[in-house]
């Protein structure tokens, strides 16, 4: 798909290894999700980032799932980076850590409610509490830990609070998959997967510092942290993505 392209719903989408990613920055992202949410028909968000756009390689139903979500940002330098050397270049990396926490502010700012879900009970609850000592007055409609064992309750607790937000941290691909199965029952505006920024914002695990992050070398700062974990994971995963990107590029020097 050529840069900035509009789809049918008037999205500006650029097409990266099958799947659309908004052509967004931090700030226009912020404001499309408010717009979502004042809709008030249920809506999902995605990142993508270099692992993830590996796993589309060997499952192509999360492939299906991206392409069902109302919004896509690419979490990630070297999406961004890809995406130049493709001819399909984004303004920007929108950190999902970052997105939420800004997502959290506009909530308390236009009296929205957010319900936090996943992590461990602990961890849940201590971002309930970093997060409304931060806003002040922000209306937390719930929150629970990510060991829930029936679907169907877990969806009937998040729907009976009825709130604007829903944020997701279980691990990837499980997040997308649980997300698009439950969308319409949840019932919430808005929905998104945060992944590990539970642990990061209750002091569990230190975030790189922005220097690090700018340079694109966050995951590395992941690894320093939990190399015994993570090594093998990002070593696989960052060669894969490289070798992803090279093919792309040569099916658009044939094209």
């Amino acid at each position: 798909m050529i840069a900035g392209v509009e789809d049918v719903t008037g999205r500006r989408v650029v097409e990266l290894f099958g799947v659309p990613v908004d052509v967004l920055t931090m700030e226009q992202t912020v404001s499309a999700v408010r717009k979502l949410v004042a809709d008030g028909s249920p809506h999902q968000h995605v990142v993508v980032n270099a692992a993830k756009i590996v796993e589309l390689g060997r499952n192509p139903a999360l492939a299906e799932v991206i392409r069902g979500c109302d919004l896509v940002n690419a979490d990630g330098k070297a999406v961004v980076w890809a995406s130049r050397i493709l001819g399909s270049p984004l303004p920007e990396r929108v950190a999902g850590i970052d997105l939420f926490e800004k997502l959290v502010e506009a909530a308390h700012h236009d009296g929205s409610s957010v319900y936090f879900l996943g992590a461990r009970p602990e961890i849940v609850a201590a971002v309930a509490g970093v997060l409304t000592a931060r806003h002040p007055g922000l209306q937390v409609a719930g929150f629970h830990d990510g060991y829930w064992s029936d679907d169907e309750a877990m969806v009937a607790e998040v729907r009976a609070a009825q709130p604007d937000y829903v944020f997701l941290a279980i691990p990837s691909p499980r997040k997308e998959f649980w997300l698009n199965q439950h969308l319409q029952a949840l019932g919430a505006p808005f929905v998104m997967g945060v992944g590990g920024s539970f642990d990061v914002l209750a002091g569990k695990v230190g975030r790189a510092p922005r220097w690090v992050q700018e340079i694109g070398m966050e995951w590395a700062w992941r690894v320093g942290q939990e190399p015994r974990r993570l090594a093998k994971r990002y070593l696989v995963g960052n060669t894969a993505f490289i070798a992803m990107t090279v093919s792309e590029w040569r099916k658009g020097l044939r094209s």
